[in-house]
C-alpha cells in the first residue's frame, strides 16, 4: 500500500466524511484548534523568552518551566485532539500540500526537542545562560515554523 493510498483510506473514514459534509463542524473544531495554538504559543513564549533573558528575569527558569508545563501539555493535547480530525477531513489535499509536510515534520522535531532537550536542560539548572539562550532560540524557531507552516496550509 502506497502512502497516497493510506491517505485516501484515512480520508474515507467516517469522521473525515462527517466533518467534510457538515456546514459548521470544521470551523468549530478549527476554532478550538486555534485556542489550543494560542495556549501553546503562550507557554512556549513565556518559557523561551525567559531562557533568552528577555522576561521574568527575577524568576528561575526552572520555576517558569514548571508553572507553564501543565498548560503546554493541555495545549498539545488540545491541538492533537482537534488537528487529527481536521486532517482526516482533507487528507488528499494535505498529501499534496508542502506546508503540511513542513508543519508535521517540524512538529515532531519540536516536540522531541521540547521534552528531551529543552525541558531536561532547564530542569537540571546547571546550564549557562548562553546555553539556555541558545536552547530558547532553537525552541522558538521550531515552534514558529510549526505555527507558520500550519497557517500557510490554508493559503496553499
Amino acid at each position: 500500500m502506497t502512502l497516497l493510498e493510506v491517505f485516501q483510506s484515512l480520508e474515507e473514514m467516517w469522521i473525515g466524511e462527517a466533518i467534510r459534509t457538515s456546514y459548521w463542524l470544521f470551523p468549530f473544531i478549527e476554532a478550538i484548534h486555534l485556542v489550543g495554538l494560542a495556549l501553546l504559543g503562550g507557554t512556549v513564549l513565556v518559557v523561551d523568552l525567559r531562557l533568552l533573558g528577555l522576561t521574568l528575569r527575577s524568576r528561575p527558569a526552572t520555576q517558569v518551566l514548571l508553572n507553564a508545563r501543565p498548560y503546554f501539555v493541555l495545549a498539545l493535547v488540545t491541538m492533537f485532539a482537534t488537528g487529527i480530525p481536521l486532517a482526516l477531513s482533507e487528507m488528499i489535499k494535505l498529501y499534496y500540500n508542502f506546508s503540511w509536510w513542513v508543519k508535521i515534520s517540524t512538529l515532531g522535531i519540536a516536540i522531541l526537542f521540547t521534552f528531551f532537550v529543552r525541558n531536561p536542560m532547564v530542569l537540571r539548572d546547571r546550564a549557562s545562560n548562553v546555553t539556555l539562550a541558545g536552547i530558547g532560540l532553537v525552541s522558538l524557531v521550531l515552534w514558529f515554523t510549526v505555527a507558520g507552516a500550519g497557517r500557510w496550509i490554508g493559503f496553499s
